[in-house]
């Protein structure tokens, strides 16, 4: 069954980094020791913290994700939508929502081709 794009569903993706998943200390000071705004400290938090939940989920749900991201990016979305009213641990305010979103479609499209390797 292939899903529809759906902007929502990135928020899902993204709960590792939310106020309301509070249960780990030790996940809280790693995302706040990144700047979120600096793509490379971005790929290492996703690569922590995304990374494990993503390679778990089957694969009809991270073509889902991977495909909304590629939508949304074709477009001339700028994801307010997804940080409205979303609380995060993050220290600093994102300066470019989209070059986050592009980072994180690179990260799971990498993770994607590390489990076809297997």
């Amino acid at each position: 069954m292939k899903y529809q794009p759906k902007l929502s569903i990135i928020r899902s993706l993204l709960f590792t980094y939310s106020f309301e998943n509070y249960d780990d200390v030790e996940r809280e000071l790693f995302i706040t020791s990144k700047n979120i705004n600096n793509n490379k400290e971005l790929s290492e938090l996703f690569d922590g913290l995304t990374k494990p939940d993503f390679i778990s989920y089957e694969p009809a749900r991270r073509k889902w994700y991977i495909d909304t991201l590629n939508h949304f990016l074709s477009t001339d979305e700028d994801f307010e939508s997804v940080f409205h009213l979303f609380d995060t641990y993050f220290d600093d305010e994102i300066i470019d929502k989209r070059q986050f979103m592009h980072i994180l479609l690179e990260c799971l499209e990498r993770y994607e081709a590390e489990i076809g390797e297997k």
